[in-house]
């Protein structure tokens, strides 16, 4: 695992829905709004998989 400036883990498995950058990362990625990322991470939860999988199946 990456760490971060401060000496933090970094886990890249998961989506940080309060992180704009995170947030813009994936809805390019997957072709979608910044609010249907948001959605699927308050309905499927954090992790990548599950919320390209959320993403996927709308």
């Amino acid at each position: 695992m990456a760490t971060t400036p401060r000496g933090r883990a970094q886990d890249r498995a998961k989506v940080a829905a309060g992180q704009d950058h995170e947030v813009r990362y994936e809805a390019k990625k997957e072709g979608v709004s910044k609010d249907a990322v948001k959605k699927a991470v308050k309905s499927a939860g954090n992790s990548r998989k599950k919320v390209e999988a959320e993403l996927g199946s709308r």
